[in-house]
């Protein structure tokens, strides 16, 4: 992959008082986002109006759309089209996405999607937080497929991590999620832009052979065909049907394998490149709190006061947390008394964390099912109890 440096157009550089939800449409921007198409939903809709405030200037278009399935169709278009696209949702939206979530996948279409999620199920809390989307973004259309997603606890990581986003997007041509929350999306903290030249991008693989040789799902030796811009008189041909090289549909059992197993087989077996973890006092750690978000921040008051207590207790936060960090949880497993998940859900990432303890060792969950973040000493109690 060939890398650039930021455009200046789209760089704010300095230091900013800014909210998450502006902070993604920063990161957007700087990454060289030039298409943004949505629908306004809170609590993410701060991140849409940047945009359409911002992205004019810097020679892009905003759109919005009559709806979130719509917006992922304006998307997949625009990317084939040569831009750099993304949109922003929250909960019932998401869920309106998943249908062209898949489709992106399958055309193997790089796009940036940010989720700031709330309480749910349905319409739930729209003003108030949650982390009840993990699994939907995993898992939530049909059929096989890896994706990339990324978490925030912070404004300056809603920034990084939405350019973060981008470059993982382009360089393995796979939709990616930043999967923030409503605390994280209204908290306002000082954001450092820095110098458009401080940037690194990642530029697309362009196809520049003949161009009645290109074949849009020709894997190079990195596993990532090259793309092209639709219009500029390249042979061309896509779709959500199991397809060969050449974009069309083969309705086999063969080529299925072919298909499918790559689009899995490109994030997995670079997943220690793709994963990001934040770890801290995990050496002699006898207990190991695992968290991500804005839960992370809350868990720090508890490790503080586990620790005083006497408990060696070391955390991982969750940058990544997909494809999820297996390798790592196995190996510590086998060394620390207990995993504790904090998470404001009813359980959804430490199933993961037990899944890939693999009975070694327990895991012990702290649920919370949104509208506001755990007090502290409930986790603070299932540190104590994990470490009997």
């Amino acid at each position: 992959m060939k890398k650039v440096k930021a455009d200046p157009k789209g760089v704010l550089s300095g230091s900013h008082y800014l909210d998450g939800d502006y902070a993604i449409a920063e990161g957007g921007l700087a990454a060289g986002c030039r298409f943004f198409a949505g629908y306004p939903i809170t609590p993410s809709t701060e991140t849409a109006e940047r945009f359409s405030e911002r992205i004019p200037s810097v020679g892009g278009v905003f759109i919005q759309m009559e709806d979130e399935l719509a917006s992922i169709a304006a998307l997949i278009g625009a990317v084939w089209g040569g831009k750099k696209s993304m949109t922003v949702t929250s909960g019932p939206g998401f869920s309106l996405m998943m249908e062209n979530i898949g489709l992106a996948c399958m055309m193997e279409t790089p796009l940036v999607i940010a989720n700031v999620q709330r309480g749910g199920p349905s319409t739930g809390l729209p003003t108030l937080t949650g982390q009840q989307d993990m699994m939907q973004v995993r898992w939530g259309s049909h059929g096989d497929y890896k994706i990339i997603a990324l978490s925030p606890d912070s404004p300056q990581e809603c920034f990084d991590l939405t350019i973060e986003a981008f470059n993982l997007s382009e360089i393995y041509r796979v939709p990616t999620f930043v999967m923030t929350d409503e605390c994280v999306g209204h908290m306002h903290e000082k954001v450092v832009i820095p110098p458009a030249e401080e940037i690194e991008l990642v530029e697309r693989k362009w196809y520049t052979g003949p161009k009645d040789q290109y074949l849009p799902y020709k894997n190079d030796k990195d596993m990532i065909p090259f793309m092209i811009k639709i219009g500029d008189g390249y042979r061309f041909h896509t779709t959500g049907l199991t397809h060969d090289e050449r974009g069309y549909p083969v309705i086999n059992a063969e080529c299925q394998d072919v298909c499918v197993r790559h689009l899995n087989d490109k994030i997995t077996m670079n997943a220690d490149k793709i994963i990001r973890l934040e770890e801290d006092e995990i050496d002699n750690a006898e207990i190991i709190v695992i968290s991500y978000g804005i839960t992370s921040r809350v868990t720090t008051r508890a490790v503080r006061q586990a620790r005083k207590a006497g408990i060696k207790v070391g955390t991982i936060r969750l940058i990544t947390v997909w494809p999820f960090p297996e390798k790592r949880i196995n190996e510590l497993a086998k060394k620390v008394k207990a995993f504790v998940v904090p998470e404001i859900n009813y359980g959804q990432m430490v199933l993961e964390v037990e899944r890939c303890a693999a009975g070694q060792t327990p895991t012990v969950h702290v649920p919370h099912c949104g509208g506001w973040v755990h007090d502290p000493d409930d986790i603070l109690k299932a540190i104590k109890e994990a470490a009997k």
